[in-house]
């Protein structure tokens, strides 16, 4: 081969590269809804199950992936700066629009309906049936679509 057609071929290389590098960071990444987490997700963390702690009870300045914000003294809810710190804690424990991969599903759900083997907060969830557990599924299955500038 000559070194005009290494050339050229080296430059089709890089062309494809750069076209590929390209694809991938325009590529459109689903994205959680914080103001839907806000009114119907972070409630359930606050909610008195029976047989259970409430999640926040646990999870409040916990040393685990699952780490919520303290309530302020006196509060019986997160402000929206707290509500946004728990939102980017809580987002990376769901795979977007997978609530079947998206351990926050997974953990506090029972074995038997398809959770986790342990949880040491006991099972929240019996099924994926319990209303609270539907609404965390179907934030995490709605993410919205968007394109991504970033790879």
């Amino acid at each position: 081969m000559s070194s005009a057609s290494l050339a050229r071929l080296a430059v089709i290389v890089i062309v494809l590269q750069i076209a590929t590098l390209s694809a991938a960071t325009q590529s459109p990444t689903p994205s959680l809804d914080f103001e839907a987490y806000r009114t119907r997700v972070e409630p359930i963390f606050l909610k008195k199950r029976p047989g259970h702690a409430r999640c926040v009870v646990c999870h409040a300045g916990s040393n685990n992936a699952f780490r919520l914000q303290p309530l302020p003294a006196g509060n019986t809810t997160w402000t929206e700066e707290q509500s946004r710190q728990n939102f980017e804690i809580v987002s990376r424990l769901v795979t977007p629009g997978d609530p079947a991969s998206s351990r926050l599903l997974l953990h506090p759900l029972s074995p038997e309906a398809g959770g986790d083997r342990f949880h040491s907060g006991g099972r929240q969830f019996a099924s994926q049936n319990d209303p609270d557990w539907r609404v965390l599924a179907e934030w995490v299955r709605n993410a919205r679509i968007h394109g991504s500038t970033t790879p």
